[in-house]
């Protein structure tokens, strides 16, 4: 297909290998396996197999926050998983999760150890485990669910829609670009316009909807994200920012953000965490 001539699909659609940009290597159109590898696992009864995007960067907050509200149970190991290299395609990461995405994570806690996958399982699960950011009940307990299933339907559209045609494709096209920004900005003006009424996004209690949504959207508005915050005017959701910077503030979200995280400066990122006092020395 040329540049100047449309798409014709055909009858059939087939794999072309070579056709998928930076993830060319990874990207493929079949689930399981591609090697024999075990996971590794360490001390703790929590075993966490994660990269720090926006959803692995979701538990890793999570577990810091428990820690730092005193739920010594919560301690866990987190492993990088390396997608760039196709770890995520490990024997042992696909037994755990055979979607094959980041994160996987294993409790251990239990007479059989218990296989957790997609982000906002994991959230749900120790926010229930430890009894912490979920109400029991009642409407509050609803609002934390309603935006935290918000954030898991709506951030496909800005990562795999607007964040791969806009810095991630091999080719550079108007129309996905400008289709996918204009869903992104709508999100923003959603999430802006309800916190211009509340302090946290399910109310007045910091929950896992923050946790969930920060990531995404929070990095985004803090320009950490796709270096599109001028080409998106982040400066202009004036009360989306203001969350966001409160939420980075947290000391257990500036130290769950950096582990699993192999670039950047050395004291800004920690590929894998075992305790604590991995963090010495780091700028969080």
């Amino acid at each position: 297909m040329s540049a100047d001539m449309p798409y014709l699909p055909p009858k059939v659609w087939t794999w072309d290998k070579s056709n998928g940009g930076q993830f060319a290597s990874t990207n493929r159109p079949i689930a399981g396996p591609t090697h024999e590898k075990e996971l590794p696992r360490g001390k703790h009864e929590f075993q966490l197999y994660s990269l720090a995007t926006p959803n692995g960067v979701k538990v890793t907050i999570m577990f810091e926050e428990l820690l730092e509200a005193g739920h010594k149970g919560a301690e866990y190991d987190a492993w990088m998983i390396d997608i760039g290299k196709g770890d995520q395609f490990g024997s042992g990461f696909v037994q755990v999760n055979p979607n094959s995405k980041i994160p996987a994570l294993v409790d251990l806690t239990g007479d059989t150890p218990l296989h957790l996958f997609e982000s906002g399982s994991m959230l749900v699960h120790l926010a229930e485990k430890f009894g912490a950011f979920l109400p029991a009940s009642g409407p509050a307990r609803t609002e934390v669910m309603n935006w935290l299933m918000w954030q898991m339907g709506s951030a496909p559209f800005v990562g795999g829609g607007f964040g791969h045609f806009y810095a991630y494709a091999p080719e550079k096209y108007e129309y996905p670009i400008n289709r996918y920004a204009m869903e992104t900005k709508r999100q923003l003006d959603v999430l802006d316009r309800h916190l211009a009424t509340v302090h946290y996004v399910a109310g007045d209690d910091y929950s896992i909807a923050d946790m969930a949504i920060w990531p995404w959207y929070g990095g985004m508005v803090l320009g950490r994200s796709y270096n599109a915050g001028e080409f998106l005017d982040v400066g202009s959701y004036k009360n989306l920012l203001a969350w966001a910077q409160r939420i980075d503030a947290r000391p257990a979200v500036r130290r769950g953000r950096i582990v699993n995280k192999s670039w950047g400066e050395d004291a800004e990122k920690l590929p894998n965490r075992h305790s604590s006092a991995d963090f010495d020395g780091k700028i969080y």
